[in-house]
């Protein structure tokens, strides 16, 4: 749907695909199905299911890449697989021209565990989701309001190997002490009770479209 400004909105119980393209190539290397939750001018809130069909890259031999030595980790030669997604499932939460998206996770049961920054672009709407480029760094945040940089040697490793400059290093870097401001002072959306939401028990599972690396892809009817 589209809202009275012009700009692309979804309606709760629309599927979209969440997507990340890679650093310096343009290319989309993570595609995630999800579910909207709230579409408004201030907040999009979307759900990834448990089982969730999903494409993330991998070494062109398929091994994950976490394996990898970090100094090779980003030059090592990469593909893409499609896999399902395991665990329970992840609420994100992400503010027009916000320079991260938040991520809840629970354990089994419903018990939440944590909040996940994850540093990223502004996302890009477009007819069938919302394209983004992920910046390495992120942080934890917890029940207790404490909360820990992640990732920060990926976050280096991406420097030396090319794939951020060191200007855009600093604008991330900066970022992420917005972020913690925000933390620190337990504003949106920590305080804003997402952790008791729960999904409509008669969601479907999205599928994920065999043009997922295109834009604009076709979603599902």
């Amino acid at each position: 749907m589209t809202g009275s400004d012009g700009s692309q909105h979804w309606a709760p119980g629309e599927h979209i695909l969440w997507r990340y393209r890679g650093n310096g190539t343009g290319a989309v290397h993570i595609c995630r199905p999800v579910t909207v939750v709230q579409d408004t001018p201030d907040l999009l809130a979307v759900w990834m299911a448990p089982g969730t069909e999903c494409v993330r890259p991998v070494l062109a031999d398929g091994t994950p890449v976490h394996e990898e030595p970090l100094a090779t980790r980003y030059t090592a030669p990469r593909t893409t697989e499609r896999t399902r997604w395991s665990g329970s499932g992840v609420l994100k939460l992400a503010r027009p021209g916000e320079p991260w998206s938040v991520w809840l996770f629970w354990e089994r049961g419903w018990r939440f565990r944590s909040w996940y920054v994850n540093l990223e672009e502004p996302r890009v709407r477009w007819s069938g989701g919302l394209d983004s480029e992920d910046h390495f760094l992120d942080i934890s945040v917890y029940p207790d309001h404490s909360w820990l940089w992640r990732d920060e040697d990926e976050f280096a490793q991406a420097q030396r190997s090319g794939l951020m400059s060191p200007a855009q290093a600093a604008r991330v870097r900066a970022a992420g002490e917005r972020a913690v401001g925000r933390i620190k002072a337990w504003g949106a959306p920590f305080a804003d009770g997402w952790e008791d939401w729960r999904p409509d028990p008669g969601w479907r599972v999205p599928e994920l479209p065999a043009d997922w690396d295109r834009t604009p892809a076709h979603t599902a009817p």
